[in-house]
């Protein structure tokens, strides 16, 4: 025998209400010697058009608590959505790694629900705020198998250890088609099904993470990635990263969305101006500053220094030769910084080898040979 869910059976009781004679709600009509005096075209004279909006407001506000505490799972496997729960039913879909389902009722071994697919193209396919108000639902029957529920025991480990199997997958020269989406759904899942677990920070950021770097892929190689101006360039979105700061500040994973966003920020093409590497100087030093345990820090500070060197040499081409000196000294104390403040680092080894070309006297930029 099939149980249906509270969410499922309020969804049933609404769709049987009507508005007119004979309905579960029949709209009371105004008598009709007030209608007559009413004003030509008011609503007293049409007063089903009048409550018709107020009764369907209110039974929106009644329903939407109870969908909103729908069951909802997501899924560690691919998964056939049948038409009624039978394996020779017809297929209406199928829903991938990390996608939700809202349960609407159970039957044995099967499962009624709404699954949320998203869109058929977009990039970004794992944030609930686009599934769930404009992406593709299709509801059917799912067997009951390979689900995590907000109640399964250790279902957030479950899901981190998921993702973190599909990112090895995405990584692999043949690895499995859409493993990098699957990743990115599943880690964000972490944080939308188990907000407090411990895993929740790392999962918003590693999703996050996996999208942008989608996203810089695809608008790094577009000839407007090579302009001057950041400005003149499509960026990445900055929402899920920015989400990640919101909702776990002062943490190591909001000190490393705060790094990508820099990306946004950076000139194409330097066109050997100063401008270009003076201004992404200043960008690096900040992030150090306010993230100085951070696990990019030392990249930052590297690259703050890198970009300094290279005015050393940018300056002199503009006949400025004082704003060379200038640049030397500081991107002298800045390799000094990297190297004492972040000794274990690889960028401190990088950070080494740059202050002894500096010291040495050169050039880090450019065709210069001496």
């Amino acid at each position: 025998m099939a149980v249906k869910s509270p969410a499922a059976r309020l969804l049933e009781l609404v769709s049987k209400i009507g508005f007119g004679k004979g309905t579960a709600l029949a709209v009371p009509q105004t008598p009709r010697e007030d209608r007559a005096l009413a004003p030509e075209g008011s609503l007293f004279q049409r007063p089903a058009e009048f409550l018709k909006p107020v009764l369907a407001t209110a039974l929106i506000a009644l329903a939407t608590p109870c969908l909103q505490a729908a069951e909802r799972a997501v899924l560690v496997r691919e998964a056939v959505v049948y038409l009624s729960p039978d394996t020779s039913s017809a297929k209406l879909a199928e829903a991938g790694r990390g996608r939700e389902v809202i349960l609407l009722e159970r039957s044995r071994n099967w499962l009624h629900v709404e699954a949320l697919l998203g869109f058929a193209q977009t990039p970004d396919p794992a944030f609930v705020e686009d599934e769930d108000m404009q992406g593709k639902t299709v509801t059917g029957w799912i067997l009951d198998s390979g689900l995590v529920w907000a109640s399964t025991a250790n279902g957030d480990r479950i899901l981190f250890g998921a993702a973190v199997d599909s990112e090895d997958e995405a990584s692999r020269r043949h690895g499995r088609r859409g493993a990098d989406q699957d990743a990115l759904r599943l880690y964000r899942r972490v944080y939308d099904l188990y907000p407090s677990s411990p895993f929740a920070g790392e999962g918003l950021y590693r999703a996050a993470d996996i999208k942008w770097q989608i996203e810089k892929s695809d608008v790094m190689s577009r000839p407007s990635a090579r302009e001057k101006d950041s400005y003149l360039r499509q960026g990445m979105d900055e929402q899920p990263m920015k989400l990640v700061v919101k909702k776990f500040p002062g943490t190591k994973w909001a000190d490393l969305a705060a790094f990508p966003l820099l990306d946004n920020k950076l000139c194409g093409d330097w066109q050997g101006s100063s401008k270009c590497p003076d201004k992404e100087a200043d960008i690096y030093e900040k992030y150090v500053k306010e993230h100085p345990q951070s696990p990019d820090a030392p990249e930052a500070l590297y690259k703050a220094t890198s970009r300094r060197a290279a005015l050393v040499e940018i300056y002199k081409t503009e006949e400025q030769p004082k704003k060379s000196e200038e640049s030397k000294s500081r991107a002298i104390s800045l390799a000094q910084q990297l190297v004492s403040q972040y000794p274990q680092s690889d960028w401190s080894a990088r950070g080494q080898t740059l202050l002894f070309l500096l010291q040495q006297g050169v050039p880090t930029y450019g065709n210069v040979i001496q």
